[in-house]
């Protein structure tokens, strides 16, 4: 049984040394300001400030990775969550989505600050300092709101509805 169980230790420690050399691509892309939500959104500094420090790294091209990162398969869990992050929002690409899906994600971004959805809390584990305070979800909610009033005020409303 002792055998059975170190060679089965020796075959793990082989595999974990194997999987460090299997990582995904880095979220590290260009910045185009073109295309970033400040292209089409006033976003106040106080603001952005939050959205840098609790939103970024999961919804930009631009990821902070912390010193954790290097280590599989924690790198393929926070890949996944980039990845899957970017689909909801990106705000490195949110000038390139048509009006009403800005729309719509601002309306989303009200809720998940309101429902304590966002920053997720695996996240907010190890960045205390993403974690919104209730002052921070105010400013975020009301920027939000105040941003599909602009929205509301600039385009005409079939044109910030999904087209069918």
């Amino acid at each position: 049984m002792k055998k059975v169980i170190k060679i089965l230790l020796i075959v793990l420690l082989i595999a974990f040394i194997i999987i460090q050399f299997i990582r995904p691509p880095k979220n590290a892309g260009e910045e185009i300001t073109a295309n970033q939500i400040t292209a089409v959104q006033q976003v106040p500094d106080n603001v952005q400030q939050i959205l840098k420090v609790s939103c970024y790294d999961c919804h930009s091209n631009t990821t902070q990775y912390p010193w954790y990162e290097k280590i599989q398969p924690v790198t393929w869990f926070l890949n996944d969550h980039i990845i899957e992050g970017k689909k909801e929002i990106n705000f490195s690409t949110f000038a390139t989505y048509p009006a009403y899906r800005r729309y719509k994600k601002f309306k989303e971004i009200q809720e998940q600050i309101k429902e304590d959805e966002m920053p997720l809390f695996s996240y907010t584990i190890v960045h205390r300092d993403a974690i919104l305070s209730a002052e921070q979800k105010t400013t975020l909610v009301n920027w939000a709101v105040n941003a599909q009033k602009e929205m509301e005020a600039k385009y005409p409303a079939d044109s910030l509805a999904r087209p069918k």
